[in-house]
């Protein structure tokens, strides 16, 4: 049912734009025997704390909002956006794959076996499982002498690791086999390898071939989504729509930003909403509770 606050037009309360700012700024769902209830008209505040009394302000406020439509957010600047998320990241570890590029483990066959490693595992777990794996075979060549049991005893750590040193040993033949023991900047050929999607082709390309490609993992497409800036089902819809529409400069970079940024800020699960850098650009699609 529609509720009234003191003559102020009705605010419906279920999922309104306005009932979305009010959440957003007070921090919590109003209950009817509090201060900002129904009759928080200005001559029923009693003036108890200066909070109770703004809380009932953002009410009156909200009640007169538009119905449909976000309120008080910006014109993506996506050149601002990214400023903004590159300083918010700085405290944070940097992507995985990212942080072994700037450890040295840049090249093309060390970024796809780093990425293989990386699915269905955190970066916490991937990172020193895949430096102590390339302390022992970092080319293909080596990897190839290595029997599959050996690589898994050193990949033990990841999830399906079974299946991903198959995989790996598969791809370091092949590669040896029919690539000259390069492994060579193609999306084609990479995607043709075993258990290599476009996320894990595209930030291969990306990072050691010097390409511009979008690569999204579940942090890019959730973001991105959630900022309203793509309206996409799955990552490969994500990707294409980026490719539409985000600038090429940060095709590459959004991997890197939106990786830590959606782990330390834009959660899953209650995103830190009061503390997002981007929140004004930011149309919140879907939160219903964040922190």
């Amino acid at each position: 049912p529609a509720l009234r606050l003191s003559g102020s037009p009705a605010l419906r309360l279920s999922g309104s734009p306005a009932l979305r700012l009010v959440r957003s700024r007070i921090g919590r769902r109003p209950t009817w025997d509090s201060p900002v209830g129904p009759h928080a008209g200005g001559a029923h505040v009693t003036g108890t704390s200066r909070a109770e009394a703004s809380r009932a302000r953002i009410w009156r406020e909200a009640a007169s909002a538009p119905e449909h439509g976000t309120v008080a957010k910006k014109a993506y600047d996506i050149d601002d956006m990214m400023r903004r998320i590159e300083v918010a990241v700085r405290p944070y570890p940097k992507a995985a794959l990212f942080e072994l590029a700037e450890r040295g483990y840049d090249g093309a066959f060390e970024q796809l076996t780093a990425c293989i490693l990386s699915i269905r595992t955190r970066d916490e777990v991937m990172l020193p499982t895949a430096l102590r794996f390339f302390e022992r075979a970092r080319t293909p060549a080596q990897v190839a002498a290595l029997s599959v049991e050996q690589i898994d005893a050193m990949i033990r750590s990841t999830s399906f690791h079974e299946r991903k040193a198959r995989q790996i040993r598969e791809i370091a033949e092949r590669v040896e086999r029919e690539h000259g023991g390069r492994v060579p900047c193609d999306a084609e050929v990479l995607e043709s390898f075993r258990g290599v999607g476009p996320k894990c082709a595209h930030l291969v390309l990306g990072i050691a071939c010097g390409e511009a490609r979008v690569s999204v993992d579940v942090h890019v497409h959730r973001v991105t989504n959630r900022w309203g800036y793509v309206r996409t089902r799955a990552p490969e819809q994500t990707m294409k729509a980026l490719e539409s529409k985000l600038p090429r400069r940060y095709w590459v970079e959004i991997n890197r930003l939106l990786v830590p940024f959606g782990k330390r800020i834009c959660t899953r699960t209650r995103p830190h909403c009061s503390t997002c850098p981007v929140l004004e650009y930011c149309r919140q699609v879907g939160v219903t509770e964040h922190r």
